[in-house]
């Protein structure tokens, strides 16, 4: 059985991509997607498009997974057509490299430390810290945290806390999350004046509600579900923020595809350099690995999930 370092150290036998694979997956995605999204934009009833227009968003999450494991350097490295190609993902889910290289990597190194600003993850205050803050702060923290927020990620996590906060905070150095804006609503606006809006519905506005809720719920629950512990400065390590901090997400085959595997966090987590079509075979091979905190895509652990608000230190 191996233990903290020496279990990051023998999982690096998984940390290998098959070039082959990592295309394969890549390109057979977007081709779903387009494909998809093409029977959106075609002249048929709204009832043959709507199937399509669920479907786009669900694979939109998969592609962003997908480009999520690039930016980690995991797949298809130094490659000149990803790096093209990814780019261009990157902006149409509102998700710059810039900054979601940034805030990843941030999230990466700090995961589940009480001590640390919560980039690229939702803020944690403890009860004590939140009993302190002034009536707007706890509010803004609320609101972050809301279901409805979470709801609308689409807007919130990605529009606003990707594209527009970057942008007012450090408009030279975020210059890419004005052309994933630019792009997004030249992209809507032609599909508007051109098909009309009920075409721009099915193509635009409910694959993006779906792809925008459903990643800033993963987001969410991958570190904030009942059993999860977070650390103060003497009792965070890096391997237990992965184990006893991120969680295992139990899905059926068809959401574990879409999700391209993001489920197995902890073991993401562990050892970020494994490509996502190995974490299950990572998880079969380590016993170390087999007894995660486990939750489930379901509405009973969705709202316990979602229930939480603040950090309890003495509980």
């Amino acid at each position: 059985m191996n233990h903290g370092k020496a279990l990051i150290i023998a999982t690096k036998e998984f940390a290998k991509e098959d070039r082959t694979k990592s295309w394969y997956y890549t390109l057979s995605t977007l081709v779903i997607l387009i494909t998809c999204l093409a029977v959106t934009l075609q002249p048929v009833h709204l009832l043959v498009k709507l199937p399509f227009s669920i479907l786009s968003g669900l694979v939109i999450v998969r592609i962003f997974v997908i480009y999520h494991d690039y930016m980690h350097d995991t797949i298809l490295k130094k490659s000149k057509w990803a790096d093209i190609l990814f780019t261009l993902v990157g902006g149409y889910v509102l998700a710059p490299k810039r900054v979601w290289k940034r805030s990843h990597d941030y999230h990466h190194k700090h995961n589940s430390k009480l001590f640390k600003l919560f980039i690229g993850s939702y803020p944690v205050l403890t009860l004590e810290k939140f009993n302190r803050s002034k009536k707007r702060e706890q509010i803004a923290y609320l609101f972050v945290r809301h279901p409805l927020t979470i709801l609308l990620g689409y807007f919130f996590t990605f529009m606003w806390g990707m594209c527009i906060y970057p942008l007012l905070t450090g408009f030279t150095k975020h210059i890419d999350s004005l052309f994933a804006l630019f792009f997004n609503f030249l992209l809507q606006l032609s599909v508007i004046y051109y098909l009309g809006w009920s075409t721009w519905v099915m193509f635009s506005l409910i694959p993006h509600l779906i792809s925008g809720a459903l990643g800033a719920y993963l987001f969410y629950v991958q570190h904030n579900f009942p059993a999860v512990y977070f650390a103060t400065a003497d009792g965070w390590t890096y391997e237990g923020s992965a184990l006893e901090s991120s969680s295992y997400l139990e899905t059926g085959k068809f959401m574990q595809w879409v999700t391209a595997n993001i489920g197995y966090h902890h073991i993401h987590h562990l050892n970020a350099r494994i490509p996502f079509y190995l974490l299950p075979e990572v998880m079969e091979n380590f016993k170390e690995l087999q007894h995660p905190k486990r939750i489930k895509l379901n509405i009973r652990d969705s709202i316990a999930c979602l229930r939480l608000k603040v950090w309890d230190e003495d509980r």
